[in-house]
């Protein structure tokens, strides 16, 4: 027991340092993803000629093909284009592209869930139908995403594993690294997911049902 845990403290550092790639990764993956997304759905909605097509194809390809082999196509397929690009870029562009694809069909979701009233309040107003969308529909489609969107980050949290497979520095990565040496598989890899589990919780309960508290207070009616 005590040279375990002597193990466990030794590998501390890499421990930590693995966890915070994952939450960067994570973290890159939703903030290049949700625009993206948002972009994709646009397209898809206002049925943009040539590009619609594209864009469905685009999100009917990364959602229906499994995310590792998504990372294989995009770790090799840059390096037989010739492009070289630094691993933290090529994990991020994994995560960006699976994310979006799933994100864009949230707020496409979202978007229809917004009465047929709010377009014509916004054409009353004189808007236009990009303004009203902008102006109107957006951010009450985004306030209904929420939890999907939310649900999309916590699979972030998990799917960063699958950067390991393309050498990408990250939770995985290093407890696989750790476990070559100490030769202790299942002590680490359950380390790794009360890790993971953990940052599940966190965003759940730290970020997400803030979030959410504070929209639905905003939409509450007043009578």
């Amino acid at each position: 027991m005590a040279e375990l845990l002597s193990l466990v403290t030794e590998s501390g550092n890499l421990i930590l340092l693995g966890t915070l790639y994952t939450l960067l990764y994570a973290v890159l993956g939703m903030l290049f993803g949700l625009p993206l997304g948002m972009l994709v759905t646009f397209i898809c909605y206002e049925r943009v000629p040539v590009l619609a097509g594209c864009a469905r194809v685009y999100v009917s390809f990364l959602r229906s093909t499994p995310q590792l082999i998504q990372a294989f196509l995009i770790y090799f397929g840059l390096g037989a284009a010739g492009v070289d690009l630094p691993l933290i870029v090529i994990g991020t562009l994994v995560l960006t592209a699976n994310a979006s694809a799933y994100l864009s069909e949230t707020m496409r979701g979202a978007m229809e869930g917004v009465t047929a009233g709010q377009w014509g309040a916004g054409y009353s107003l004189g808007l236009t139908r990009f303004q009203t969308i902008c102006s109107i529909i957006a951010p009450q489609a985004f306030r209904l995403a929420i939890p999907g969107i939310s649900n999309t980050l916590i699979s972030l949290f998990k799917d960063t594993s699958v950067l390991s497979v393309i050498t990408v520095a990250e939770l995985m990565k290093y407890t696989g690294d750790i476990i070559s040496v100490t030769f202790k598989p299942f002590t680490f890899y359950l380390i790794a997911a009360f890790i993971y589990w953990g940052l599940c919780l966190l965003y759940e309960y730290g970020i997400h049902r803030r979030v959410e508290a504070h929209f639905k207070k905003a939409y509450r009616p007043s009578f």
